[in-house]
């Protein structure tokens, strides 16, 4: 750790603040901005949280979804417990993970300390938001965590987007880069509104920046009906001349805390 880095991290003012009134961390104010100009969350929401360690997107989720709602966040690694919200430890691309969360939505979701009805057989239960900071195991060379940024959250939208009710609103951390405009475009198939947004609370050095998705469709545009955002990654990006044709050469693995599920033919 150089000394320059962390002078700038004991005079970083969101962290202080983030501090002072009881946060987890500082990115808990970068949820609060996103907030304040899109109103992605309401009072009564039910609201997924993936990547939700330590805890600070949860604990604003919990404080904008007050008394009547649920918020649930999942990541790899425990979190101490949040007031308010439920934690489970898991991988949201897993099947045992988002089986655990189905279980939850249908028949294990409290209000107020009050478990709601369980729903009709047939019927489904859905989030209102999903929220997620998530970030990869980063390597220290751009190209490759830019690569390896795409492709976890193509995997957040894919393996969490049907758990999100139509006209919902998703929110996921991305970095500007080559190949971002193939998740932009993906996203746009599948809400009426997709923006680009830095909070303050962003360092400066840092070239995070949020997908703001709001209103997702009853069904995605013809154009992506069928496809997966992962699948329309990879064709944005070999439209690009960014990656190759895949031929019948096994993958590299690519480690980002997530499994690599294999696309479905």
């Amino acid at each position: 750790m150089s000394k320059r880095w962390f002078q700038a991290h004991q005079r970083d003012t969101w962290r202080r603040q983030a501090r002072s009134k009881g946060y987890r961390a500082r990115s808990a104010f970068k949820l609060k901005q996103i907030q304040e100009k899109f109103t992605l969350i309401r009072e009564g929401d039910l609201v997924l949280d993936v990547g939700s360690h330590p805890g600070g997107w949860t604990q604003v989720s919990v404080e904008e979804t007050g008394p009547n709602g649920f918020v649930l966040g999942i990541d790899l690694l425990a979190s101490a417990p949040v007031e308010g919200a439920q934690m489970i430890i898991g991988d949201v691309t897993e099947e045992s993970s988002q089986t655990e969360i189905l279980e939850l939505l249908q028949n294990g979701v409290k209000v107020n300390g009050k478990p709601l009805p369980p729903v009709n057989e047939g019927e489904t239960r859905l989030f209102n938001t999903i929220v997620s900071d998530i970030s990869p195991r980063l390597t220290g060379q751009y190209d490759r965590d830019q690569a390896i940024s795409l492709e976890l959250v193509a995997m957040v939208f894919d393996f969490t987007l049907p758990l999100l009710r139509p006209g919902g609103a998703f929110v996921t951390k991305i970095f500007q880069g080559t190949g971002i405009e193939g998740i932009v475009n993906a996203a746009k198939q599948r809400f009426s509104r997709v923006q680009r947004f830095s909070p303050e609370a962003s360092r400066n050095s840092s070239s995070e920046v949020f997908l703001v998705c709001k209103n997702k469709l009853p069904l995605s545009k013809k154009g992506s009906r069928g496809t997966s955002v992962m699948q329309e990654l990879d064709i944005h990006l070999e439209n690009e001349g960014i990656i190759q044709q895949k031929g019948n050469e096994p993958e590299e693995e690519i480690k980002s805390g997530f499994r690599r599920i294999p696309k479905k033919e």
